[in-house]
Parts: C-alpha cells; sequence; structure tokens
C-alpha cells in the first residue's frame, strides 16, 4: 500500500505552492497537546472546577452574629438602652449538609472536566485523520487528473495518426474535465476539514500546511467484551453517579431545613431612671406548625431519584453506543485488510497491464479507462473505510475516556 501512496506524496510535494522546507507539519502528538491547552471548552470547564471550590469555602463559613440596639425614651433621666448580639446556631446538621453537597459538586465538576478532555481528545483525533485522508485523496484525485490528462494527450496522438476513433478522444476529455473537478472538490473538502481540526484546536484559522501520520496504520481497540469492562470508566458514568450523589446530599439539605434554627441573644440594659445595668440573655426558636419544608423534602427526593433513573438510562445508552462503534471499527478493520491484502494489489495490477498493453497496441483505451477506473474506485473506498475506521476508535475513546 506504501508503493501506491509514495507516487501521490511526491505529486503533491511538487504541485504545493509552498516550498517544503517552510511547510508546518502537525503531528497527532503535537494536536492533542495543543487542544488540551487552548481549547476554550476545557477551559470553561477549568473555570468551573475554580468556581466549585469558591462554592465549598462558602459553604463551610459559620453564620455571622447580629447586633441590635433599642433606645426606649430619649430624655437623659428616662431613657433606656438595650444593646443584645444574636447569634444563630444552625440545627439539624444544616452546616454539615451544606458542605457535603458543595464537595458533591466540586467532584462533579472535576469529573466534568474530564468528560470535556475526553471528548475534545476524541474529536482532535477524529479530525485530525479526516485531515489525514482528506490530504490522501487530494493527492488521489491530483494523480488522477494528472493520468487523465497525459491519457487525452496520447489518445489525441492516436486520432491523428489514425489509431484510434476520435469517439475515444471526446471520452478522454469528459474522463479528463470530471477528474479536475474531482480534484478541485477534493482539495475544497480538505480545506474545510483543515478548518475544522483548528476549530477544535483552539485556532480560527489553521496555522499548520499539513498533518503527518501512518495513512495505513489501522487503529487498534480492544474486543467489545473488554470495552465493556472499562465502561464503568467512563466520564458520563463518572458524572451521572456523582449527580445522584450530589442530588441527594441536596436531599439531606432540605431535611436538615426541617429543623428550626435557635438564635441566642446576649447583652445589657441601661435603665437611665433606675440608674442601673440589667443583663439580657434570651433565645428564639421557630414553631414549626406549618412549614416544614415538606414540599421541597418532596422535590428534592424525586429529583435524586429522577437522577438515579439518568443515571442507569445513561449506561444503556453507551452500552448500545460502544457496542455499534466497536462492531463499525471490527467491520472497517476487516475490510481494510482486504482491500490491503487483495483488492489494491489486483487492481494495482490490472491497471500497469492495461497500460502496457495500450502503449503495445494491444488494448484499446476504453480498457485503460475501465482499469485506471477500477484502482481509483479501491483506493476511493481504502480512504473513506479508513476514515470511518478511525471515527469508530475516536468514539470508541470518548465513551470509555481512554
Amino acid at each position: 500500500m506504501r508503493k501506491l501512496l509514495l507516487p501521490f506524496g511526491l505529486a503533491a510535494a511538487l504541485l504545493s505552492p509552498v516550498p517544503l522546507w517552510a511547510q508546518t507539519t502537525l503531528t497527532l502528538e503535537r494536536a492533542l497537546d495543543q487542544a488540551l491547552s487552548r481549547n476554550p471548552a476545557i477551559a470553561a470547564a477549568v473555570k468551573e472546577v475554580e468556581a466549585t471550590e469558591g462554592a465549598t469555602r462558602q459553604a463551610r463559613t459559620w453564620r455571622n452574629p447580629e447586633l441590635s440596639t433599642t433606645v426606649e425614651d430619649f430624655r437623659n433621666n428616662t431613657r433606656t438602652t438595650t444593646v443584645t448580639v444574636d447569634i444563630p446556631i444552625e440545627l439539624g446538621g444544616k452546616r454539615t449538609a451544606r458542605i457535603t453537597a458543595a464537595e458533591r459538586a466540586a467532584s462533579l465538576a472535576s469529573a466534568e472536566l474530564d468528560n470535556v478532555r475526553a471528548e475534545v481528545r476524541a474529536r482532535v483525533i477524529a479530525a485530525f485523520f479526516d485531515v489525514l485522508v482528506a490530504q490522501e485523496r487530494a493527492k488521489l484525485a491530483g494523480s488522477s487528473a494528472g493520468i487523465a490528462g497525459r491519457a487525452t494527450d496520447a489518445v489525441g496522438k492516436r486520432v491523428i495518426a489514425g489509431k484510434a476513433s476520435p469517439v475515444e478522444e471526446t471520452r478522454a476529455k469528459v474522463d479528463q474535465a470530471n477528474a479536475q473537478l474531482e480534484w478541485a472538490e477534493a482539495k475544497s473538502e480538505l480545506q474545510t476539514l483543515r478548518f475544522s481540526l483548528a476549530t477544535v484546536l483552539g485556532d480560527s484559522a489553521p496555522t499548520f500546511d499539513e498533518v503527518q501520520g501512518d495513512a495505513n496504520a489501522l487503529p487498534g481497540r480492544p474486543v467489545f467484551a473488554e470495552l465493556v469492562s472499562m465502561l464503568e470508566g467512563s466520564p458520563m458514568l463518572i458524572i451521572g453517579s456523582l449527580e445522584a450523589e450530589r442530588r441527594k446530599a441536596l436531599v439531606d439539605i432540605e431535611r436538615s431545613k426541617a429543623v428550626p434554627d435557635l438564635t441566642l441573644s446576649m447583652g445589657g440594659k441601661r435603665d437611665a431612671s433606675a440608674g442601673r445595668n440589667q443583663a439580657i440573655v434570651g433565645f428564639s426558636i421557630p414553631l414549626p406548625f406549618f412549614d416544614r419544608n415538606q414540599g421541597a423534602i418532596l422535590e428534592a427526593s424525586r429529583r435524586a431519584e429522577k437522577a438515579k433513573d439518568e443515571l442507569q438510562m445513561t449506561r444503556l445508552r453507551l452500552l448500545g453506543e460502544l457496542q455499534e462503534a466497536s462492531n463499525r471499527l471490527t467491520v472497517a478493520s476487516a475490510s481494510l485488510r482486504t482491500l490491503q491484502d487483495t483488492v489494491l494489489p489486483s487492481a494495482q495490477e490490472a491497471y500497469e497491464a492495461a497500460s502496457k498493453g495500450f502503449d503495445a497496441g494491444k488494448f484499446g483505451f476504453l480498457e485503460v479507462i475501465d482499469a485506471q477506473r477500477s484502482l481509483l474506485q479501491a483506493r476511493t473506498r481504502y480512504l473513506n473505510t479508513l476514515a470511518g475506521a478511525y471515527q469508530a476508535a475516536a468514539a470508541i475513546d470518548r465513551i470509555t475516556g481512554r
């Protein structure tokens, strides 16, 4: 397969408007490093983690006491001044429940950050190999256009010499025009995919000229049975599990609110008419005759149960997606091996034999065109199958958090 793709690489080097020594090559490793450091989705997730750290710090704080002053009668001789400090005392484990919920939210934010990183990594890998395949497809289309042009010239000379029919020349020109259109479409698609990769990397436009990778390397992933065992480590399942725990912590908060808080008052009273100071100690507590926060407790409980159901739903959905991606990768890998071992070599041999026979006058131009078309179709199918294989592998990585 390397022998088949080598001429296309040489042709692209000769046709490239940018000298090879001035081109910037992007490798997969460098693309992943850049995306993890510059992708805005990851930056936003990091900010959320930092925000939950502030929320946890706030949840640990104690409630502030209150200072109150009351003055009765503004005449100096009969004035009474009362100063008290009201100290709220939380009962029912409110502070503990509040801290636990904040810690669960912080853990959830960290898991979501891991999930965003896994998704970005999978998107980078998929976009990178989309560009790599598009590069090979553009080289293939350029080679096809060159072959069609040479074939048109050769048929034209044979027509002038009276060795071929003008019909063959007309057909050769049509094939050349179609090849030129396919080349233009391939280059346009490559440019679009380069911009898509750049946006995943955190850039508004590509800062690279080409990507460097092995277009013959097949993506390998464990078999489905092993992937299922890795599913529990999926970032999305971890997020669902942590969300269920956070919802449970919110239920504890609402239940703690059913217990009224105690307010302890301490202070002093100055009675000017009696000429004496008096100490004041008291407390106040709401009487939960009507509002026992029962509605909020019911709401939080149902939402906690909903989170458990959503977790199970996510597990089943990911299992289905994982099986589908694994099947697609298995089929694509088998097809790629068949194409590499049998189809492409046979198509190449048939094309070379037809070309030599055409030069020797043993075959007509139609036989060469048919052999060429079969070879190009086989190569195009190989590239499309390779792109599908890497997309399936990226889906597996996204689900399992590899």
